[in-house]
């Protein structure tokens, strides 16, 4: 069997920016590319690589983990598509890919509704149907009632499907960008133009894209020594590397200096639409349940799953924003609009655990509680001048700079590679088997047995 070419090293490089593989498994992918390459690896590089890859799956007796490698995809409308086809003469059999479509799935609900005169949004089952007369009206004579009653039940259903499915599609795509910024919207052509950069920005994604561990400490930092030894290569060739890229991902001061100006207003323009999507759904599920903005503590009835990701989401958001502003010489901006991070909801254990540690609530919660909601910023409806983070950080003994309440993050020292643990439900367990039979159990969820699901977090 013949070694991978690196044209195709590149392509499944590429993939894992939409998928969820463990850095290991990456960092064994950047060894194949140089290898493929013939590039001769710096000591720091090779020696960097080399020690994550030991724990890649190719490398481990077993081959397997219990993680799924992919982010959850929510269920498409494949069997009421199905289902519209054997009910209605103008809906056609449909290829599997169209139930994942919205605007297909929408197209196809207008071309049923036309053949029992229901417009789009005609939901209320009590006034919006057609009575014995209008039907004949309507040419529609020689189906029963019972067989329209049928039609318009399933469109109606198809259209609150729709409406779930744009919904989850969203949600996926905030949980995505917060993990992993704007790294699984690069185009090909633009990742694939230096392989040190196609290296950089799959690693550090991967990185992003790991899962969060029940602590009651800091999670583990996305910049490591092996992100750092791939980003020295970059600085060694800065000629050929393409920082645009880079920029979707790291946003630091260095790499944000090598972009243009026209470059740099296109992401901020992108990373500004995205902080609107993401303060509408944190708008959305504050308003179906409003927090204990005191404690950020879960309490039953918080929608603690949307609220985290959209969390994650809005400061990743927020940092690249800030960042972008600052090196486009634009931070003025923040003189007037200052919106605050939004912190996690804590599980109540958790924040059990931190008390019987000796810790408490972080600082920068209480900051949080006293500034303005990002929604109502955004829109005008309140005040959020730098000046007034500045004051309620100082009440709290918050540095703002050092925070990233009032500037961007400040560059941080990587950290010591460690491997990935196998995780059930944030648990750490050390074999992947017992975490797929703990898993199925319904061990560390909170709930009773149930078998093993996709997992968002």
């Amino acid at each position: 069997m013949s070694s991978p070419t690196s044209a195709q090293l590149l392509h499944e490089l590429h993939a894992t920016l939409t998928l969820r593989k463990r850095p290991e498994d990456v960092a064994r992918l950047i060894q194949d590319l140089y290898a493929a390459l013939g590039s001769d690896l710096d000591t720091a590089t090779e020696a960097a690589l080399a020690k994550a890859a030991e724990h890649s799956l190719r490398n481990l007796w077993h081959g397997y983990t219990s993680m799924w490698e992919e982010f959850a995809r929510p269920v498409g409308a494949q069997r009421q598509l199905a289902r519209a086809a054997s009910l209605f003469t103008r809906v056609p059999d449909l290829p599997d890919d169209t139930g994942d479509d919205p605007a297909r799935i929408e197209a196809v609900i207008r071309r049923a509704g036309e053949e029992i005169g229901r417009a789009y949004g005609q939901n209320d089952f009590g006034l919006d149907r057609l009575n014995r007369d209008e039907r004949a009206a309507a040419g529609l004579g020689e189906i029963s009632k019972r067989q329209y009653n049928k039609r318009f039940r399933l469109l109606r259903r198809m259209e609150a499907k729709l409406a779930r499915l744009v919904h989850e599609q969203r949600r996926r795509e905030v949980t995505i960008t917060g993990k992993g910024a704007f790294a699984h919207t690069l185009p090909y052509e633009l990742f694939a133009t230096d392989p040190d950069t196609a290296a950089f920005i799959a690693y550090v994604t991967a990185r992003g894209y790991m899962r969060s561990v029940f602590t009651n400490g800091r999670q583990r930092q996305v910049y490591d020594e092996v992100a750092e030894a791939l980003f020295q290569r970059l600085r060694n060739h800065p000629e050929r590397t393409c920082w645009y890229a880079v920029a979707h991902v790291h946003p630091t001061a260095e790499v944000l200096a090598q972009v243009s100006d026209q470059d740099l207003t296109r992401l901020l323009v992108r990373w500004n639409g995205f902080l609107r999507q993401v303060a509408g759904l944190l708008e959305d599920a504050w308003n179906r349940h409003p927090l204990e903005r005191d404690t950020m503590i879960v309490r039953r009835g918080d929608d603690s799953s949307t609220w985290n990701q959209a969390a994650q989401a809005w400061n990743t958001a927020r940092a690249h924003w800030f960042a972008l502003l600052t090196e486009l010489g634009q931070d003025h901006v923040l003189d007037r609009i200052c919106p605050g991070k939004v912190p996690r909801l804590m599980a109540a254990d958790v924040a059990y655990w931190h008390r019987m540690s000796g810790g408490g609530l972080h600082p920068d919660t209480y900051v949080w509680a006293e500034l303005p909601l990002p929604w109502e910023v955004l829109r005008g409806e309140k005040e959020c001048p730098r000046s007034l983070v500045e004051a309620v950080c100082a009440r709290y003994r918050v540095d703002p700079t050092a925070g990233a309440w009032t500037a961007a993050r400040p560059a941080v020292e990587a950290v010591a590679f460690r491997r990935t643990p196998e995780l059930v439900h944030g648990v750490a367990v050390a074999d992947p088997l017992m975490a797929s039979a703990l898993r199925s159990a319904g061990v560390f969820s909170g709930k009773g047995k149930r078998a093993a699901a996709q997992e968002w977090a």
